[in-house]
């Protein structure tokens, strides 16, 4: 199937599943897969990819399921032709601020896998000090956010510092939680991965360095020079955390070593095949999809939406509602980004209840009322809220009234224009001056190829709307970083931006705005901002 042209493979460790795109030299992709946890690994009983509790707020994985499917996933792209010897070099995605925690014997355990045994065998569970990773939808760390903020100065100084106040899913309160509240587990733990230095660690042999963007979602680093921050890594773990964290973040496109031995002869990959950094997931994205200019919109498990800010001479705008996250390649740019924790989960319940867990259906609903659901608007919060923060529930609004519900046939429309109206009503506020005007809109993640859901946004944002070739953004921009370490190793260095030249990665127009519905979504942004103060009072959680 590869022929002999050097090969690329980027993986995305998302919150559902393991994806893989295998792309050329000259960045055409060659073959994907997929792994789907609760589908393909029902063993570890996980719903949508994560196990909820026992406490309140708590959502993990199971670190040994992800080890299961990464070799699961190699299997099959090697089942389907791939030459795996072909690789040049391997860099992904992972779910940003998750975290992984190796224990003492967990860095000889890599270095000596015998290749007759699995890596599940060999460092499950022995190589970590907890079986169970927290993950970002996890919402237990309220009371380690208001110490870090305070130990900062106040959220907006953690947000100056940082590009982002404490945050429940972020790493360092995640890791204050262990070290106060599990200070054996704390004791046990040698090291401490994100989910993106984790999966290039199996790869070494060794526990990865963490890559600069994505350290940038833990709430250590200063967001303006990637180094971590002592007093936030004193907060957040005492003097050892330094040490536990490993040494400081690097940027994405480095080599960080060459693939282990277990990998080449168990799964005859070339000896030579470059592990490069993974980022986060949004980064990722970031990386395959856009340029300035671009607003790109990703719309998997959550709803984010990411803006490519270059250097423009100021320091963008730094806000305690949005974050700003170091660039990956790119150490003077910076990624403004929105997050939302109900994105998919929520359309997903509202298709189940009201449309007949079918797409098709809720696409009809969608299309049979009128943009702005005459009136009616609708807040959907399954799980507590990052925009608005510590919301839980449902609210309902007909011209900025509360009602008591919405007919079965608005909840669509609603819950899309509502998701979506939440970042229109936020994007003027967090582009820095002098940076270019946004031109298009990038859709990406599972619901990026829904027909109503790509109209909509169109209108919504008055752009038109383009997808990729591949709906796996985060996977693409894997292996364009793992292309980027090969041939900045060949070449003795340069830009990723002279890397890819005027190869542009597939993008396909799938909508363009009809300015008489944009001008209605505009004109109800006001009316949602109300809406929404009204949700803070209703609906605000502890």
């Amino acid at each position: 199937m590869s022929g002999t042209q050097p090969l690329f493979l980027g993986l995305d460790l998302s919150t559902q599943q393991l994806k893989g795109v295998v792309i050329s030299e000259n960045s055409v992709v060659v073959y994907e897969a997929a792994v789907h946890y609760d589908k393909d690994l029902p063993q570890y009983e996980t719903t949508n990819g994560a196990i909820l509790g026992p406490g309140d707020g708590e959502v993990t994985s199971p670190v040994q399921m992800w080890v299961d499917a990464l070799t699961l996933l190699v299997s099959r792209i090697k089942e389907s032709g791939v030459d795996l010897s072909k690789i040049q070099a391997i860099s992904g995605a992972g779910q940003q601020h998750g975290s992984v925690y190796w224990s003492a014997d967990a860095e000889n355990l890599l270095a000596s896998l015998d290749p007759s045994q699995s890596l599940s065998e060999q460092l499950c569970p022995i190589a970590f000090s907890q079986a169970r990773s927290p993950i970002w939808q996890d919402s237990s760390t309220s009371e380690e956010c208001a110490l870090l903020e305070k130990e900062a100065g106040g959220a907006q100084a953690l947000t100056d510092l940082t590009g982002s106040r404490a945050y429940e899913r972020f790493t360092g309160p995640q890791i204050l939680k262990v070290y106060g509240k599990q200070p054996e587990v704390y004791a046990a733990t040698a090291r401490i991965s994100l989910v993106s230095s984790f999966v290039p660690s199996l790869f070494l042999g060794r526990i990865a360095e963490i890559e600069v963007s994505d350290a940038s979602g833990m709430n250590l680093t200063d967001v303006f020079t990637g180094k971590w921050n002592d007093q936030l890594l004193e907060a957040c773990g005492g003097p050892e955390l330094r040490r536990k964290l490993g040494p400081e973040p690097v940027p994405g496109g480095e080599v960080l070593g060459s693939i282990s031995k277990w990998w080449v002869e168990r799964w005859g990959f070339s000896p030579d095949c470059l592990i490069a950094p993974f980022t986060g997931d949004n980064p990722a994205t970031v990386v395959a999809l856009s340029a300035p200019g671009d607003a790109l919109l990703s719309l998997g498990t959550s709803t984010t939406l990411l803006l490519s800010v270059p250097p423009t001479g100021t320091p963008p705008k730094r806000f305690t509602t949005s974050h700003l996250l170091s660039h990956p390649t790119t150490l003077d740019a910076k990624i403004a980004m929105l997050c939302y924790k109900n994105g998919g989960l929520a359309r997903e319940q509202i298709r189940d209840e009201y449309a007949s867990k079918d797409w098709d259906r809720f696409n009809q609903l969608v299309e049979s009322t009128q943009p702005g659901n005459d009136g009616y608007l609708g807040f959907y919060f399954p799980l507590p809220e990052i925009i608005p923060p510590n919301v839980q529930g449902q609210l309902y609004f007909h011209h900025g009234t509360i009602v008591q519900d919405l007919e079965p046939s608005r909840q669509p429309r609603a819950i899309l224009e509502s998701q979506l109206l939440s970042i229109l009503s936020r994007v003027e506020a967090i582009l820095p001056e002098h940076a270019p005007p946004l031109n298009r809109l990038i859709l990406s993640g599972g619901a990026s190829l829904n027909p109503a859901i790509q109209q909509l946004a169109a209108d919504l944002f008055s752009m038109d709307a383009f997808v990729c070739e591949t709906a796996q953004g985060a996977g693409m921009g894997g292996a364009l970083l793992a292309k980027y370490s090969w041939w900045k190793k060949r070449n003795g260095g340069g830009s990723f931006e002279q890397m890819m030249g005027n190869v542009a990665i597939g993008l396909r127009r799938v909508a363009s705005p009809r300015k008489e519905i944009s001008s209605i979504y505009h004109s109800l942004v006001p009316r949602y901002r109300q809406c929404e103060e009204t949700v803070l009072q209703k609906l605000l959680v502890a």
